[in-house]
């Protein structure tokens, strides 16, 4: 049967009342295809990239029944358990959660690095319902007695893949141990490698499984991706030209390095543009502000490292620009999701230096797709040349959950010379 209105899942009058005020009718596939399911008791294992509507289809059957229950949370309890990997997701979950909730009784509790843990250790103390933490931070005051989660009966692990990456699997399973036996859970993960997989299995008990990924070219928005061949020293006055742009609207650049973001900001002054950087050495506030700037539109170029960036949810980045690869080719499929976006188109630019040619291999076959130059390699003279192609981006990657390979259209160009 399919979903057309949020009305037809038996939602709570609350929620479909904040739901009308901001505007949201139609579910997203992910909210069609999981939210009656959980409403029903069903564990839940999605495959989905962010922006595809996920944090609501795992938000709103949640309180959904917490607005059942009775009275309030125990003292140091919890009623459900989100765990994010990153500070900007589990804050952006805790908005999410507030806005769904529009102003029922509900009570929430951010537990994270970076901020006061006296604070948290207050909040937690009075009990609360809904609980969004990161590991690392609540692993720590789950071993101090300073909350426990064995009253926990719904969970859900929000981007497990980028647990995997940030080391945080060995946490969640201490905390995933320490709920209650019978809970109801959800897991989401833009990818499924085999440690993910293996911790799904441990977690669900007999999960509905869906992926919200392209199939037969139909993209959930599509990335015009491209590669611009050059050496180290080319990147600064070709990022600076990219920015100065008209059709650059708002931009994601990313940076290997928390060093390297700081560096491409400074740079970026320099030249006359505004940019804000967030990375895991800037205080949680600092992060904060430059994300909200971003967010509002105040500044339009935000710099990031890969673990600062993930989770983050702004509408409107017209492109992203990888002014380094990454060591790990799968952060490039989440580095460039964060354009396109809810079916809109997005581009997607990247450097690459003759010493980057190896992690530009790596995704090429992680993603099946050609990006590099078919008759040229990389070199390190003064000439650019450019790969480019426009193609449906599959975010779970080649030969997962059934996806099929993205069609491919190739348009070769002539070198351009540097810019001066």
């Amino acid at each position: 049967m399919t979903i057309t209105s949020f009305s037809e899942f038996g939602l709570a009058a609350p929620l479909l009342t904040a739901l009308g005020r901001a505007g949201f009718t139609t579910p997203t596939p992910i909210q069609a295809q999981t939210i009656r399911q959980q409403l029903e008791g069903r564990d839940i294992l999605g495959i989905a990239q962010t922006g595809t509507g996920k944090t609501a289809a795992f938000s709103l059957p949640i309180l959904h029944h917490i607005l059942a229950l009775p009275g309030r949370a125990a003292p140091k309890t919890c009623r459900a358990m989100i765990l994010a990997p990153t500070r900007e997701l589990a804050v952006q979950i805790e908005q999410h959660i507030r806005a769904l909730a529009g102003g029922a009784r509900i009570t929430t509790a951010l537990v994270l690095g970076g901020t006061s843990r006296q604070a948290q250790i207050r909040q937690l103390g009075r009990g609360v319902d809904i609980l969004i933490a990161t590991p690392g931070r609540l692993t720590d005051l789950v071993g101090e007695r300073h909350v426990r989660l064995d009253e926990a009966r719904w969970v859900v692990l929000d981007e497990a893949d980028r647990m995997l990456d940030m080391g945080f699997i060995r946490d969640v399973r201490k905390l995933v141990n320490a709920l209650h036996p019978r809970r109801q859970s959800a897991l989401f993960s833009a990818t499924m490698p085999p440690e993910v997989a293996k911790l799904a299995e441990s977690l669900l008990r007999d999960p509905v499984r869906v992926a919200v990924v392209p199939h037969h070219g139909e993209p959930i928005g599509k990335i015009s991706q491209s590669v611009e061949l050059m050496s180290p020293a080319e990147k600064r006055t070709r990022l600076a030209a990219i920015l100065k742009s008209p059709e650059v609207s708002r931009v994601i650049v990313f940076a290997r390095t928390k060093r390297g973001a700081d560096r491409v900001t400074e740079n970026l002054a320099k030249d006359g543009i505004v940019a804000e950087a967030i990375h895991g050495n800037k205080a949680q506030n600092a992060r904060n502000r430059a994300l909200d700037s971003f967010r509002s539109g105040r500044v339009r170029v935000l710099v990031a490292t890969d673990i600062a960036a993930r989770g983050i949810d702004v509408s409107g980045i017209s492109h992203v620009i990888n002014y380094e690869l990454p060591d790990e080719a799968e952060s490039y499929v989440h580095r460039i999701g964060r354009t396109a976006r809810n079916g809109a188109d997005g581009i997607a630019i990247t450097f690459c230096a003759p010493d980057e040619r190896n992690k530009l291999r790596a995704v090429e076959k992680l993603t099946r797709t050609r990006l590099s130059p078919e008759d040229s390699p990389v070199n390190d003279g003064p000439a650019r040349r450019r790969g480019h192609g426009t193609a449906p981006f599959n975010p779970a990657g080649p030969g997962r959950d059934g996806a099929s390979k993205p069609k491919r259209q190739w348009s070769k160009r002539p070198p351009r010379r540097s810019a001066a």
